[in-house]
């Protein structure tokens, strides 16, 4: 399941960093996370790293989005391929501006 911030947070701003997946950007009144872009870091960590170094706990799953281990990695693999391709895209545009 994503994750979600609840408004205890204090924009202490560093949960934002340690995202792999770039899935948490500030909101309104507090920072929000991207249930599209959540994997809560399957593929990249063993645990929730924003959990990790969140100082206040505001940060737990969402129980209205509720995912298997297996969806989380079929949503990492699928934003890996994403990045990539625009990886991939950048550099041929690069190469036909030269």
């Amino acid at each position: 399941m994503a994750l979600i911030i609840t408004d205890e947070c204090i924009n202490c701003d560093l949960c934002e960093a340690e995202c792999p997946n770039d899935a948490i950007s500030m909101g309104e009144e507090i920072y929000e996370i991207d249930p599209q872009r959540c994997t809560e870091c399957v593929g990249h960590f063993d645990e929730p790293q924003c959990r990790r170094v969140c100082p206040v706990d505001c940060i737990p799953r969402d129980p209205s989005r509720v995912e298997t281990p297996q969806q989380l990695m079929d949503k990492y693999r699928r934003l890996q391929g994403e990045a990539l391709a625009q990886a991939r895209g950048g550099s041929e545009r690069s190469r036909s501006c030269e």
